[in-house]
């Protein structure tokens, strides 16, 4: 939000008040308390009037700093986020210019006198509030605000706040923190989160779940500018050595991703929104992709699985599916998951509501009755999610889906929540509510697939979300239209979203509005089973491949093949990411920091940590792309570049950029029809550009998410030790070793010492295997 008028003035109905010094200090040893009034104290007559800031300075988490400011306190209000606060012990010291207090390796300086706060780590200052910077605004129309100012650095860069469909870089753009249903293709945006990643080296948190609003370098060039209502603040400055640390840091904060069960990393498909559909049509979609011989894993049935007009009754709809139990066990014979699209509404029409009404179990308004509107139901009610018999009601509509084969729930909407004149059983502020009601409703969802399937065989496929949705995985991008362009802006949003603490991410594959041509669908194909979640899914036409052209058949078998035979290093990166909080899909800035190429680039991305995607947005097939320093080797040709530079390359339907980074070792499987099979048997280790005293440890996870063999390579002049914890047989590929193109060497883990020596007499590679467990 915008107060200033230029450098000099404010907006008309603006009276600001900015803090001046730093009066009174009070230290205990988990908090620190500064009093900071708006006037220099020159004697007591200024102490007789305010304003008066309180800051309350705490540390959450290790080196990290949170600073509360409040002015008017009050009894807090619901909902608050759920954070982790560990309340760790500060040190403080007192100079004569400042007061410093750290947090571990951070420390936060206040200055006494013309007002100054400057946030250190390891010694070197990164960031700082200055004059003018910490304040509170009077506004003629809109009330009270508390607002700061941080500095942007020259050559700064600040990333994500949510899903963000806008320029990757949040420089110049005002982002206000406020769940909507726009589209891929508006600057509003599903999963809206308080969060931004700066690449001078730490990430700033704003812990309020109402409208937080920011202008980055919009209104003050060199400012980062957040404010919320009220007369309260509290954000949190989150540093670290390198962009990954400080969203591990965050995400220790606000919860790690959950991890998805691995079928669900498999291809789904869906009925699309609009279509007609019955099981006849269903199971010709199913035994069509069998008889194409591309493997399907999870089938979705979208909204009209109900009845029209309503949304939501959990019912199936008797007159296309009558006999739901027969058909959900017949589509299961075919190794099928089964996922059936919800959202938390009641129309009017659903039997559901009269029994919702008579119990309070809606949101109601100020008059005691349920908020109801037209536009996405007729006469839609919303369910109450602060009311724990509300919540028991819906949950039990969904268990009975789950004892009858259903496996996970698509959770639309959850974004146009109401706000005014807007009552909750709990009590809670409907304008902090309105963001904070996705994160309920998924959670809700979420808890109870774990209590009924168990832990780690939990998935959801979510639009909406808040601070620690991440918890409640898989996330997609919402609805984008059928064209390059949008495809682009996709990939922007989920890159967004994964450097704002979410780990797992997909998109409509072919896009949603309208139908793509069959040149857009074949190059999204690409793309999303490139990514870690892959779904077929349309609006108002079906997105089977053959109703696109033969050759599409045969891309997106090609490209579902490849993801189910890299499932053992996708799987093992899943599991890293639900350990650490670092993202399955990654900007270049995430994985190289240091390169200011790639903190600029928002074409192509990681996907885990060892292979970048590029994908082509064009029907001439063309691609620019960049690779960092190094040799990186194409993952389907062997071919390699040296790095450090940008390439434009042509491209046909079955590739595109995708180059595994040297010092790799990549395990890949030899089942291709099927996400979720024994990653050991018959594993293969491809081994890439490895240089010379290079160190690189490999754990290998199995769909139990166990650690089933743990691989470590050592090179030294041309010998490689190679070290396995598995007793099963494995084959080593070594992808462009010196002079080897390429060479295959079947090993068994019981073998000891050199097993072959490769190349030419200036160019050899030996290979040694040493077993860490008895055979």
């Amino acid at each position: 939000m915008k107060f200033s008028n230029g450098r000099w003035l404010m907006r008309k109905g603006v009276t600001p008040y900015y803090t001046n010094e730093a009066r009174d200090i009070k230290v205990t040893d988990r908090e620190v308390t500064v009093y900071a009034p708006f006037q220099q104290v020159h004697h007591r007559g200024n102490t007789l009037r305010g304003p008066l800031f309180t800051l309350s300075i705490t540390s959450p988490a290790e080196d990290v700093i949170s600073l509360r400011i409040i002015h008017f306190k009050k009894k807090s209000k619901k909902p608050v986020f759920d954070t982790q606060n560990k309340q760790l012990p500060l040190n403080v010291s007192d100079t004569n210019d400042f007061y410093e207090i750290g947090a571990g390796k951070t420390a936060m300086r206040i200055y006494r006198n013309g007002w100054k706060i400057e946030y250190m780590y390891k010694g070197k200052m990164i960031t700082y509030s200055g004059f003018r910077g910490l304040g509170m605004m009077d506004t003629d129309e809109g009330g009270r605000y508390m607002c700061e100012n941080l500095n942007i650095g020259i050559d700064e860069k600040i990333y994500g706040l949510g899903e963000r469909f806008t320029p990757l870089i949040r420089n110049g753009q005002t982002v206000d923190i406020w769940n909507e249903d726009g589209g891929t293709g508006s600057e509003q945006s599903y999963k809206n989160i308080p969060f931004y990643l700066s690449n001078k080296g730490y990430g700033l948190f704003v812990n309020d779940p109402g409208k937080v609003s920011f202008e980055i370098g919009s209104e003050k060039v060199s400012k980062v500018q957040f404010s919320v209502a009220g007369e309260e603040l509290e954000y949190m400055f989150i540093p670290g050595d390198t962009p990954k640390e400080i969203l591990s840091k965050y995400t220790d904060i606000t919860g790690k991703p959950g991890l998805p069960p691995a079928w669900s990393f498999g291809l789904w498909l869906t009925t699309s929104f609009t279509t007609d559909y019955d099981e006849e049509t269903v199971t010709s979609f199913v035994d069509g992709m069998l008889e194409r011989d591309i493997p399907l894993h999870t089938f979705h049935f979208d909204c009209f699985w109900m009845n029209e007009y309503e949304w939501c009754n959990f019912t199936w709809d008797s007159c296309v599916f009558p006999d739901p139990y027969g058909m959900i066990k017949r589509l299961k014979a075919k190794g099928l998951h089964i996922c059936v699209w919800i959202n938390p509404y009641i129309g009017q029409k659903s039997p559901l509501y009269d029994e919702g009404l008579e119990k309070d179990y809606f949101i109601r308004t100020t008059d005691g009755n349920p908020w109801q509107w037209d536009l996405w139901q007729p006469g839609m009610a919303i369910v109450d999610f602060t009311n724990p018999k509300a919540t028991a009601w819906y949950v039990s509509h969904l268990e009975k889906l789950l004892d009858m084969g259903v496996d996970s729930f698509k959770t639309d909407f959850g974004e146009r929540i109401p706000t005014e004149n807007i009552f909750y059983h709990d009590g809670s502020d409907p304008v902090k509510m309105h963001n904070y009601y996705a994160y309920l409703y998924n959670r809700v969802v979420y808890d109870l697939l774990e209590k009924k399937l168990g832990k780690y065989q939990s998935v959801l496929f979510a639009r909406s979300g808040s601070v620690g949705s991440q918890k409640f995985p898989v996330h997609w991008g919402g609805d984008c239209t059928s064209q390059y362009e949008s495809m682009a802006e996709s990939l922007r949003g989920g890159l967004s979203l994964s450097m704002s603490g979410f780990g797992f991410w997909s998109h409509d594959i072919g896009g949603f509005e309208s139908t793509s041509t069959s040149d857009v669908y074949k190059r999204w194909a690409a793309f999303g089973l490139l990514s870690s979640h892959s779904r077929l899914h349309g609006s108002n036409s079906y997105r089977v491949p053959w109703l696109y052209d033969e050759e599409s058949v045969d891309v997106l078998r090609s490209f579902v093949k490849l993801k189910c035979r890299l499932m053992p290093y996708l799987y093992s990166q899943a599991n890293m990411t639900a350990i650490s909080g670092i993202p399955m899909m990654r900007s270049m800035f995430l994985e190289h920091p240091e390169d200011p190429i790639a903190q600029i680039v928002d074409r192509q991305y990681y996907l885990g940590d060892a292979v970048m995607v590029a994908p082509v947005f064009n029907p001439e097939g063309d691609c620019q792309y960049y690779l960092p320093h190094g040799t990186y080797t194409h993952l389907l040709t062997n071919e390699k570049h040296q790095g450090g530079k940008y390439f434009n390359e042509n491209f046909n339907y079955f590739s595109l950029p995708l180059y595994v980074k040297p010092n790799t070792i990549l395990p890949m499987g030899q089942d291709d029809s099927r996400p979720d099979y024994d990653y050991l048997e018959n594993i293969s280790y491809h081994v890439f550009e490895v240089n010379d005293g290079a160190e690189i440890a490999l754990d290998v996870y199995n769909t139990k998410n166990q650690v089933e063999d743990h691989v470590t390579l050592e090179k030294t002049d041309n010998t490689m030790l190679i070290t396995r914890n598995s007793k099963k047989p494995a084959t080593i590929v070594l992808r462009n070793i010196g002079e080897i193109e390429e060479a295959t060497v079947p090993v068994d883990p019981c073998e000891l010492g050199v097993i072959l020596t490769l190349g030419t007499d200036d160019q050899k590679v030996s290979i040694q295997l040493k077993r860490s467990t008895t055979c």
